[in-house]
């Protein structure tokens, strides 16, 4: 829940705190398992206009080598096979637009870029918290999630992966920005 109590005490530009920041994702395999991994590099920022959220936006970039699931061989299949890293180093999301839902969420609109195919998504966005840190600084907290189709952007390596592995792929960010002065 928020200690924000009036939306215009956001408004400002922002930088994200890669230390409290987690973009991660979620795979189901159809041995009716999940596979879990997150992305350890990434840089990304936003303008957060309280007062007229609509005029909010928002940019990341992911480092695509940085990917890690917690096998070695899997990490490397998705890094060359499915990501492509070699050829396409960054997967990047910029927003479009921003339409406020009630009083803590959102539907962020923005054009996502994987293998180098951009398609336009929403993302549903929740103000979690925001307030003034430990050291003073003014931070936002946000909880977004998105479940898209990894093969509209050519995800996927031969046969076997697209009978064994779910196309659908939901990405879990938990995000903490810290405004910039």
């Amino acid at each position: 829940m928020s200690t924000i109590t009036n939306l215009s005490e956001l408004t400002g530009h922002y930088a994200l705190d890669p230390r409290h920041t987690r973009i991660g994702f979620v795979a189901r395999h159809t041995m009716s398992t999940r596979v879990r991994g997150q992305f350890e590099e990434f840089e990304g920022g936003a303008y957060l206009d309280g007062d007229d959220p609509a005029k909010s936006r928002a940019r990341l970039t992911i480092q695509a080598t940085s990917i890690q699931t917690g096998n070695r061989q899997r990490d490397g299949m998705l890094r060359d096979k499915f990501l492509d890293a070699d050829n396409h180093p960054t997967l990047t999301f910029t927003s479009t637009g921003l339409n406020q839902v009630d009083k803590n969420n959102y539907r962020l609109s923005g054009d996502l870029t994987l293998r180098g195919l951009t398609r336009s998504v929403t993302v549903d966005v929740e103000l979690t918290d925001g307030g003034n840190g430990l050291k003073g600084d003014f931070y936002a907290g946000f909880k977004a999630s998105l479940t898209l189709n990894r093969n509209d952007w050519g995800v996927n390596w031969n046969a076997f992966t697209a009978f064994t592995l779910s196309p659908k792929v939901t990405l879990e960010c938990d995000v903490v920005a810290i405004r910039q002065h």
